[in-house]
């Protein structure tokens, strides 16, 4: 019998976002909640409830103030540092045509999340940042506060607050886009 430790690999290979573009085309993954996170393809959890909500009210929200000035997508493909391609809850992107590609700038990236969290704050942020997305938003469901970070730089977000149902947050780029905290949760 073999020696399994033998068979694993000395080191691996990230997978390159063209390549995972074209399996997503070929339709390898239509099944699974995917994204690609620094070359590596990884899970996404379940649109339960609690998620749901407050990307739909986020949509609704940002949606009509946004017309005309902004992009906003609602869970789909983001171009990022490293290659990854993650698939952010909302991202506000600048004006543009994204027929042919998803965007690789964006004014805001949101993630609502519930189980998530960790993932979120700790692997998404410093991508974002990383990849000079002006502002990053965490919609952190079990504490019920919006984590909102600002400066982006390689290292990572300079600036980090934290937003409690009470308060009200503006878009950096947008200020006069303002949210009410309370109506998400």
């Amino acid at each position: 019998m073999l020696d399994a430790q033998l068979l694993a690999p000395l080191t691996t290979r990230p997978l390159r976002r063209e390549e995972y573009d074209r399996l997503v085309a070929l339709g390898v993954f239509d099944d699974e909640r995917i994204e690609l996170l620094e070359g590596v393809i990884v899970t996404m959890s379940p649109n339960n409830p609690e998620h749901a909500s407050p990307v739909q009210l986020l949509n609704e929200l940002l949606l009509p103030a946004l017309l005309g000035r902004a992009v906003v997508r609602i869970q789909l493909p983001l171009n990022a540092v490293r290659e990854s391609e993650p698939e952010p809850d909302v991202v506000i992107a600048p004006l543009g045509d994204y027929r042919r590609a998803h965007p690789d700038r964006a004014h805001c990236v949101i993630e609502v999340a519930n189980s998530s969290v960790g993932k979120d704050r700790n692997v998404k942020a410093p991508l974002y940042a990383a990849s000079g997305f002006h502002e990053y938003w965490l919609v952190n469901v079990p504490e019920q506060v919006v984590e909102v970070f600002r400066e982006p730089s390689p290292e990572g977000y300079r600036q980090a607050t934290r937003h409690g149902i009470s308060e009200t947050i503006s878009l950096q780029d947008f200020p006069d886009v303002q949210l009410e905290i309370a109506k998400l949760f």
